[in-house]
């Protein structure tokens, strides 16, 4: 019997070495690392290029049937933080978005993907650009594996909405904070 139990043991850590991680990357982004211009806001007293970053990922479980990105401030003087980019309904074969997916008119996304609306008023990516003399803030890039094919979104939805139908059928996120400051 403890010969069973010590192989069967073995045998689940052996699988666990060898499961995925879900991760997330980019080239233009990094935890801890200011942003770039080029993903900073143009408005709001900033003068950026407001492009969204690259971003891959890999290693997601097999249950996705799609993906979802979304792009969240946690420190934004409202009391309930500031959703900069929103987008779901990426095919599951779909592995990265190029810098500028998020591209307002919708044209640089995988087909059938929608963005939703942001608190900016519309859809679209909008960069980072904390309040003048605020303290540093956080950008929560975060990858959503989602357990359907699509969910329920137009590009009138709000990162509110988006957010609790991601939590209701995602099956893991990964993501990267990098930080801005003024």
């Amino acid at each position: 019997m403890n010969r069973l139990l010590v192989a069967a043991t073995a045998s689940l850590l052996s699988m666990a070495a060898h499961a995925q991680v879900f991760r997330l990357t980019s080239d233009d982004v990094s935890t801890g690392v200011q942003v770039k211009d080029s993903q900073v806001l143009v408005g709001s007293g900033c003068s950026g290029g407001n492009r969204s970053p690259q971003l891959s990922w890999s290693g997601e479980p097999a249950s996705t049937k799609s993906f979802a990105i979304t792009m969240f401030d946690p420190d934004a003087p409202t009391g309930s933080g500031w959703w900069h980019w929103t987008v779901v309904n990426i095919p599951k074969d779909v592995h990265s978005l190029a810098p500028d997916a998020g591209n307002r008119s919708g044209l640089n996304l995988p087909k059938g993907a929608i963005q939703g609306r942001t608190d900016f008023g519309g859809p679209g990516y909008g960069g980072p650009c904390p309040p003048a003399g605020d303290k540093t803030h956080r950008y929560q890039f975060k990858v959503w594996a989602v357990k359907v094919d699509r969910l329920p979104i137009d590009s009138e939805s709000s990162g509110a909405l988006v957010g609790y139908l991601l939590n209701l059928n995602g099956a893991a996120t990964a993501e990267l904070v990098p930080v801005s400051t003024r």
